[in-house]
């Protein structure tokens, strides 16, 4: 069977897991023709089954600052630790938070959504594979004011040890 991309969706998306495509739909069809959604556009209770996935980050234009407003359980437990409240700098999966800060950056300066592949290691020390999908929101339809981030995640094997005899 060959997948198509429906028109208008970017062609990255039918890469993603199925529930990350079905965020990016809700997310298109609450911006209708606007660039964007506002925050206001989204229903909490039609986004019950991202909840415990979902982080709002709250966009400080003038000082280059990213801020997380809401963080799901699910990516608390990863983290283990909830940085709600506290800048994204300093408080990623990832010990270095610059390729959080530039897919933040993508976002605001495409006024785009945006998506992202990395592995990383777990608060529990596994191994994972993230796929993420970063939705910019917008108050006043010009400017990225918030970004719905969600991830899907996966657990990687780690490489079997191998002993060469030569």
């Amino acid at each position: 069977m060959i997948e198509v991309t429906p028109p208008g969706d970017p062609d990255w998306l039918v890469q993603m897991p199925a529930d990350v495509q079905a965020l990016y739909r809700y997310w298109d069809a609450r911006r209708g023709a606007r660039r964007m959604p506002a925050r206001s556009d989204l229903d909490p209770a039609e986004m019950k089954p991202y909840l415990a996935g979902l982080m709002l980050i709250d966009v400080v234009p003038d000082e280059r600052l990213y801020v997380y407003r809401l963080v799901g359980t699910r990516e608390v437990a990863l983290r283990g630790m909830d940085p709600t409240g506290r800048p994204v700098e300093g408080n990623t999966i990832h010990p270095d938070s610059s390729h959080a800060l530039r897919n933040y950056d993508q976002v605001v300066l495409s006024q785009a959504p945006w998506y992202d592949n990395t592995p990383f290691l777990a608060a529990d020390q596994r191994i994972m594979s993230l796929e993420a999908i970063f939705l910019p929101l917008s108050t006043n339809g010009e400017d990225v004011d918030k970004i719905l981030v969600y991830a899907a995640y996966q657990s990687v094997d780690p490489m079997p040890d191998v002993s060469l005899s030569w």
